[in-house]
């Protein structure tokens, strides 16, 4: 009887192992989750937004508002999930690159070479993020990390998972270091990668707008519609052969005298033209491009060459209908060299303050890849603020509105120790942190100018700033107390979700802010609902400038459930969208810190 009891047991087990195993993994990157503090400390407090007032730089009010966030990268994430989720168009992130040179920290610790989880960490930290990150992406959005080889194995599989491999779009090759670098025992290392992937494929299209001389050399011909190139109209290569499509193998005629151009059946046995049958190599029949309807209908854009010695069919293409070029996979040390990046912030400091920092040209190229002159873009790596700088600098250029967010933390990467053998006070230690020291400094010296290491005045690029720090609510359990004190310190994260920061009503029971085109309340007490309205009612009667008198107010409402609130606005439902606090940000934040 035991026996039987043992192998009904083993059998039971060998059934589990088997379901256990049918959840694995066929392909894929498999490595061992390491727990993470910043992640550990969000299950019982939970990141918020503060705003610092005195960082603010505002140079014109009818400019986007541009975003710079100091704190924890996953912090920060975890907020703009609430605030930003499906509103970004662009992602560019230079991630750690784990060398084992004191690049990478994870848990407060630099993860060295010899690290036996080294990859493990560094999955493990990028994953985390980059599942927030992905949530953020439009459909229409794109995402761009830069790697090396040491981690570009295992981003492309852990990327293919995130984002899916059927949305991968391209690794692109850098030329970095064109004069090679000498870290490798065998080669020397001229390139780096970037990889780049789409939220959704089929609803991305890089393009790249073509300098002067480039319209000018591409467009070298010319008649009475303007500037044109010849492209040939017979296929070349795979399908081009006359059995691939032959409704398409078709003569057609010309007249070299009067450049007359008659298709296929429109011939009646005039000598006075010759027959151009396409091929596809020297003997081999091939096949046009367009068809004889198509040619009929678009006769005033073909054009015969002769080409070798033989009369060849082309088309007209008009630099009118001019859309682009798709950009190279491989990206020239003009636009990529690391380098650069260097000399361009040593300029705007008149000093080394990072090292290796992105060359503007090269984030400057991905941006105009996107091809969108309004984009929303989000650097949550930020580092020196190359990023912002790039949005900034293309907007001066085109007269764009892209706006950019930033995160960075404000490490000191070690150098406590030193600062305060210097002298340095302890409550002006962290004014030299990475985000304090350089990014904003950096992004608030190209808006508003400064001098370069010649002494040369350099005009600032103009734009707005907000600076934001992550700060926390303890939340250990969904209590009504902590309800009510989440409610009030989200009050700056409802604003950067709105882009609402003008404050027009302040006081203990409601809050109104407002931007060019846009109203936001928050309610703290329901009881105040009625009075809340007599506000907004005030406003939309006077006309206020947010709305030219046809306000939209988002109105978020203290509820301990999960109210709707509809009843109550049901007169003014045309003028208001209604949302529950803190619920709407408890179900995004349970969904990241389950």
């Amino acid at each position: 009887m035991e026996n039987n009891q043992t192998k009904e047991k083993l059998l039971a087990e060998i059934e589990r192992l088997k379901k256990e195993l049918k959840k694995k993994k066929k392909y894929g990157l498999v490595w061992e989750e390491k727990p993470e503090d910043v992640v550990e400390m969000c299950k019982e407090k939970l990141p918020v937004l503060k705003e610092v007032k005195n960082k603010e730089i505002i140079t014109d009010k009818n400019k986007p508002i541009n975003l710079l966030i100091e704190g924890d990268n996953y912090h920060a994430l975890s907020v703009l999930n609430y605030t930003h989720k499906g509103k970004i168009d662009v992602i560019y992130i230079d991630p750690p690159y784990n060398t084992g040179n004191k690049d990478f920290k994870y848990n407060d610790s630099f993860v060295d070479r010899e690290d036996s989880y080294r990859h493990s960490k560094w999955l493990s930290f990028m994953g985390k993020r980059l599942k927030l990150a992905q949530k953020l992406l439009k459909n229409t959005g794109v995402i761009f990390i830069s790697i090396d080889d040491n981690e570009i194995a295992q981003l492309k599989l852990l990327s293919d998972d995130v984002f899916g491999e059927k949305n991968f779009i391209v690794n692109f090759i850098v030329n970095s270091a064109p004069a090679g670098t000498q870290s490798s025992k065998n080669v020397s290392i001229q390139h780096s990668y970037c990889l780049c992937y789409a939220r959704s494929i089929n609803n991305v299209k890089f393009i790249l707008e073509r300098t002067e001389a480039e319209l000018e050399n591409r467009y070298s011909e010319q008649d009475e519609k303007g500037s044109y190139y010849s492209e040939r109209l017979w296929k070349r290569g795979i399908g081009g052969k006359k059995e691939d499509v032959p409704s398409l193998h078709f003569p057609v005629y010309y007249n070299p005298k009067t450049k007359q151009i008659l298709v296929d059946d429109e011939y009646k046995n005039n000598k006075s033209f010759v027959k151009i049958i396409p091929y596809h190599t020297r003997g081999v029949l091939g096949r046009w491009t367009w068809s004889r309807d198509t040619m009929k209908n678009g006769r005033d854009n073909l054009i015969v060459k002769k080409v070798a010695g033989e009369w060849k069919l082309h088309k007209k293409v008009y630099a009118e209908s001019e859309v682009g070029k798709l950009p190279f996979s491989i990206i020239g040390a003009d636009i990529g060299r690391t380098e650069m990046g260097s000399l361009e912030v040593k300029e705007i400091f008149n000093a080394k303050v990072f090292d290796y920092p992105k060359p503007l040209n090269l984030i400057c190229h991905f941006l105009n890849s996107v091809n969108n002159k309004s984009a929303t873009i989000l650097d949550f790596m930020a580092g020196s603020g190359t990023t912002g700088h790039a949005a900034l600098e293309l907007n001066k250029e085109d007269g764009g509105n892209r706006r950019f967010i930033l995160c960075t933390n404000n490490e000191l990467n070690g150098f406590e120790k030193e600062l305060r053998e210097k002298g340095v006070k302890e409550n002006e230690i962290q004014e030299h942190g990475i985000c304090r020291r350089v990014c904003y400094p950096r992004i608030e010296k190209v808006i508003e100018g400064y001098k370069n290491l010649k002494g040369e005045k350099i005009e600032g690029l103009g734009g707005n700033l907000k600076y934001f720090k992550t700060d926390f609510v303890d939340y250990k359990e969904a209590t009504d107390k902590n309800k009510i004190k989440l409610t009030r310190e989200a009050v700056e994260m409802l604003c950067v979700k709105e882009g609402t920061f003008e404050s027009v009503l302040d006081n203990e029971a409601f809050k109104i802010f407002k931007n060019h085109d846009h109203y936001a309340g928050i309610i703290f007490d329901q009881l105040v609902i009625e009075d809340f309205k007599k506000a907004i009612k005030d406003i939309s009667a006077k006309g206020g400038s947010a709305s030219g008198g046809k306000s939209k107010f988002s109105v978020y409402i203290f509820s301990l459930g999960d109210d709707s609130f509809d009843e109550e606005f049901e007169d003014i439902k045309q003028k208001v969208k209604l949302s529950p606090i803190p619920e709407a940000i408890l179900k995004v934040y349970r969904r990241i810190f389950k």
